[in-house]
């Protein structure tokens, strides 16, 4: 599976964007989705996901309510919603892809990773 993401750009405290996760694989629909996030000289750590086969969603305490995880299978892709943006927000968004059955805020859920892209804001 080869996730690539886009929309990564720099904006200003308050303002909003949208992330982008394509994914390669024919069975996109079968695969738990996740939004994690690593600021310079820290770890990676989880935003969102949304599972399978039930559709629920999970986030971040930081980014309730301002974060909106979904996914589209019909394209293959799955979204991150960023309203309300500061500056801590700053960092590379991966998404990411896992195929098991297990918690989905932890890195070791999953089994695929795309490259990231850069969310900068700051004014």
């Amino acid at each position: 599976v080869q996730l690539v993401e886009f929309g990564g750009t720099w904006v200003q405290p308050g303002g909003w964007l949208r992330l982008s996760c394509a994914a390669s694989a024919r069975t996109f629909s079968r695969y738990s989705m996740g939004w994690f996030r690593q600021a310079p000289g820290k770890e990676r750590e989880f935003v969102a996901a949304i599972r399978w086969s039930d559709g629920n969603k999970y986030y971040k305490d930081s980014v309730k309510g301002r974060f909106t995880i979904s996914r589209e299978n019909a394209k293959n892709t799955v979204y991150l919603q960023m309203n309300s943006l500061i500056t801590e927000d700053t960092a590379v968004y991966y998404c990411a892809a896992s195929s098991a059955r297990v918690t989905l805020t932890l890195v070791t859920a999953y089994d695929y990773w795309g490259q990231g892209t850069q969310v900068t804001v700051s004014s």
